[in-house]
């Protein structure tokens, strides 16, 4: 079953109700994304990731969600 980014941007949001959120992908199996939230300040950037990415975890398990390249960070 193919992924659309407004599904993986509402699951993202659940976890992060405040960030900005932009997600990208056409073909419902690769897709890129910026995630912007204050609760990212003082972590590095592999925290950050892996903080998003728990959120999809189920996703990424099942196979539904393939690759998500992924840029994060704290608002300037």
């Amino acid at each position: 079953m193919a992924m659309t980014p407004q599904e993986i941007e509402d699951l993202i949001r659940t976890a992060f109700p405040d960030a900005q959120i932009q997600i990208e992908g056409a073909d419902g199996v690769h897709f890129s994304g910026v995630v912007i939230d204050e609760s990212f300040r003082g972590m590095n950037r592999v925290q950050q990731q892996r903080a998003v990415m728990a959120t999809l975890k189920s996703k990424v398990d099942s196979g539904e969600l393939h690759a998500l390249g992924l840029t994060t960070k704290a608002p300037e």
